[in-house]
């Protein structure tokens, strides 16, 4: 009986619809520009990554084939030089790799400021050193507390990727990824761990800046432990300091 009394007066019924605040129609658009920002630099990000793991597999390709077609030329010197009858003479290293072995007791003031040139400035700190008359004097001024020598790719290698840590900001940032490098060495080319191993490794023109971007290598104590009797003796003499041309590789291994 939906049939309304004739004595009561009929009810209309408007509805009204609310207007949406203005504020709200601003936080909702300044969302939606944030939303598509963020969606359009994620997509960015990623073309980029995709970029620079193709460029980075690329560069370490052609590392690759360069130290091979080096080790292939040096051994066709070396067995031409013997069918001749003759010896094949390399060059001379470039590279030398520096550790400290003793503390700070009875260092002289001269060998303690040679030392923190070097940034060696505590025990087992190890920095590479690009070898030539001036820093091969100073290497013998210093012999007594640190040991050196000529390391390998390989080792080149370990070092970077096991114990490597960059300089960003002078701040001590672990390299995690090829993001740390490229902040700070993209300026000179060198955007990952590759091209990074292969500037240190060759001395090429932005060795310094490399070089000092890396922070000094904190290595262990060697597994089984210098002896405290041959610790003091020269390498040659059958102890732990001065040059040890290729054996420094050994002894890093025992310290990673």
């Amino acid at each position: 009986n939906n049939v309304p009394s004739p004595g009561l007066p009929k009810v209309q019924s408007n509805f009204v619809t609310m207007k949406t605040p203005e504020s709200v129609l601003k936080k909702q658009a300044t969302q939606k520009k944030i939303a598509d920002a963020r969606a359009a630099a994620e997509k960015e990000a990623s073309a980029k990554a995709e970029a620079d793991l193709k460029k980075f597999a690329d560069n370490a390709a052609k590392y690759e084939a360069e130290y091979e077609a080096a080790e292939k030329a040096a051994v066709d010197n070396r067995r031409k030089a013997k069918v001749d009858g003759g010896f094949f003479v390399p060059a001379e290293p470039k590279l030398a790799l520096v550790i400290r072995i003793r503390g700070t007791i009875g260092v002289s003031p001269k060998a303690k400021k040679v030392m923190q040139l070097f940034r060696l400035r505590q025990l087992h700190n190890a920095t590479f050193v690009k070898l030539n008359e001036a820093t091969v004097r100073m290497l013998r001024l210093i012999e007594p507390y640190v040991t050196y020598g000529y390391p390998t790719r390989a080792t080149v290698q370990k070092l970077i990727w096991k114990r490597g840590f960059g300089k960003i900001n002078k701040q001590r940032i672990p390299i995690a990824d090829n993001s740390v490098i490229q902040d700070g060495l993209g300026k000179f080319g060198i955007e990952c761990a590759a091209d990074l191993v292969h500037e240190i490794y060759s001395v090429g023109p932005n060795f310094k800046q490399a070089n000092n971007f890396l922070w000094p290598f904190k290595l262990s104590n060697p597994t089984g432990g210098f002896s405290t009797k041959t610790k003091m003796l020269h390498f040659m003499e059958g102890g732990e300091a001065g040059a040890r041309g290729e054996e420094i590789n050994k002894l890093v291994k025992r310290m990673i």
